[in-house]
């Protein structure tokens, strides 16, 4: 994520216009957010890689990558993908909820 927002704000400068440029920026921090997510959920307690952290990964693919592919000229139908990856952010979110609530409940 760090190396596509660098790589947009500086090799895509003059290429971007003003609506690619915004779509490069959050599929960029979409994706940094939620890799940092990913490696905080793979340090965990018992060193498995989780269930949401995979859905991160997958909704990072998903969400960031429709994104890029569309600052870079795709069709704007790839626009309909970028939501799928949004529910995948979303369903990660939602497992590690599940977890902490079945953990809360396994410490009382």
């Amino acid at each position: 994520a760090v190396a596509l927002g660098a790589f947009g704000a500086h090799a895509l400068e003059a290429r971007l216009n003003i609506e690619a440029q915004s779509w490069w920026e959050t599929a960029t921090n979409y994706a940094l957010v939620h890799a940092v997510a990913a490696l905080a959920l793979s340090l965990s307690a018992d060193g498995r890689f989780s269930h949401a952290g995979w859905t991160f990964i997958a909704g990072a693919f998903l969400f960031a990558g429709s994104l890029y592919a569309m600052a870079l000229g795709a069709p704007r139908w790839f626009g309909a993908i970028t939501p799928v990856g949004g529910l995948m952010f979303l369903s990660g979110w939602a497992l590690i909820a599940v977890a902490a609530t079945k953990q809360q409940q396994r410490n009382s």
